[in-house]
């Protein structure tokens, strides 16, 4: 029974670690970099192979500038509406009791309509476009700093993102001469063209019978300044800033507490991700729409048995913050009129998870 008891709550950490995919929830193009569960082994636990499949979905309308929302681009029906629909794989091997080793396959599509990108806001006419295939795949390493214990753990990962998504990807845009092929928006893009390096960390703690602490971080280091896809024009005062997209870092912050009952588990916590102004390693020249979200995350996840389980988490946002871009600034220093872009974002993101061990 112990035995059993260690595999369970094994399982239970990794559906909950899993299923915090680091998903911008709108215009800030926060890539889908779901979170395998390589991490989660424990060295009691025979299974040797684990798969998973992820599922999330949110439709982001909401527009902020800075922190303040813009209701009347909802009200006047001029808001950008995202339909963001992903499907994660992840196939993870133990290889000791200390180090794991993961593979994730992101598959994407997303829906976005608007007036703007089109024929104008004034024009009334909304219309769409779409993006779909292969995101950015992962490979990552996982240390047991400290082992799976009743008492906790802590592990470490470090991998890498490869530029497998189309980071190019053309839809059709009704403009008033006529139709225009040319890139979709940087938000819904399925893979942003750069070679990166993510690191993270799990580390939980028991604090009482069947109550546990969890704090997980996660940061996608994206060296490479531009990607070369060019977006609309950008002009000010006859002084052209750059036209190609960013190539973004990437942040996730995860801190709360879960309860054990039986075969379920029920968590809540606190959930702030991102895109920063800068990048920490390289330029961050070109198009970025930088911003956070800090979110109440409830979630909930059932052991089906020691080889099946399941979860569900579903962070709701309290806050949002469409962070000035280093365009912003850099026209604002031009013009001398103060500039900051505005995005849009969700009210929720919904993801639930599946698990089958080996």
């Amino acid at each position: 029974m112990k035995k059993l008891y260690y595999y369970f709550l094994s399982i239970l950490a990794c559906i909950a670690f899993f299923i915090t995919d680091v998903s911008g929830q709108g215009c800030v193009a926060v890539r889908n970099m779901a979170s395998p569960c390589g991490v989660t082994f424990d060295s009691m636990s025979t299974s040797k192979w684990q798969l998973s499949a992820n599922f999330r979905y949110f439709r982001s309308y909401k527009h902020f500038r800075g922190s303040h929302e813009e209701k009347e681009r909802v009200e006047n029906g001029t808001e950008v509406i995202n339909h963001d629909h992903s499907l994660t794989i992840g196939a993870s091997y133990r290889a000791t009791d200390r180090w794991s080793f993961s593979l994730i396959v992101p598959l994407v599509y997303i829906d976005r309509s608007s007036l703007y990108e089109h024929k104008g806001n004034g024009s009334g006419e909304r219309y769409h476009t779409s993006s779909r295939g292969l995101g950015d795949i992962r490979l990552s390493a996982y240390y047991a700093a400290i082992p799976h214990t009743e008492k906790g753990n802590l592990t470490l990962g470090l991998g890498f993102k490869l530029p497998t998504g189309n980071y190019n990807y053309k839809d059709w845009f009704h403009r008033p001469e006529g139709l225009e092929l040319r890139p979709v928006d940087q938000s819904i893009q399925p893979g942003d063209g750069g070679f990166g390096v993510t690191t993270e960390i799990e580390f939980s703690h028991r604090l009482a019978r069947n109550v546990y602490g969890y704090l997980t971080g996660f940061y996608l280091i994206n060296p490479r300044n531009t990607n070369g896809t060019l977006r609309s024009a950008n002009l000010t005062s006859g002084i052209p800033l750059s036209n190609e997209m960013s190539v973004t870092d990437q942040f996730l912050l995860r801190a709360g507490g879960r309860v054990v009952l039986s075969r379920l588990q029920v968590g809540l916590g606190a959930r702030y991700e991102g895109i920063p102004v800068e990048d920490l390693i390289g330029e961050s020249d070109g198009f970025r729409r930088p911003g956070y979200i800090i979110s109440l995350e409830p979630s909930a996840s059932f052991n089906i048995n020691h080889k099946h389980a399941i979860g569900i988490n579903f962070p709701i946002a309290l806050y949002r913050n469409r962070t000035q871009s280093v365009i912003d600034k850099q026209q604002t220093a031009i013009t001398g009129e103060y500039r900051h872009g505005d995005a849009a974002f969700a009210d929720w993101l919904m993801s639930i998870s599946y698990v089958r061990n080996f």
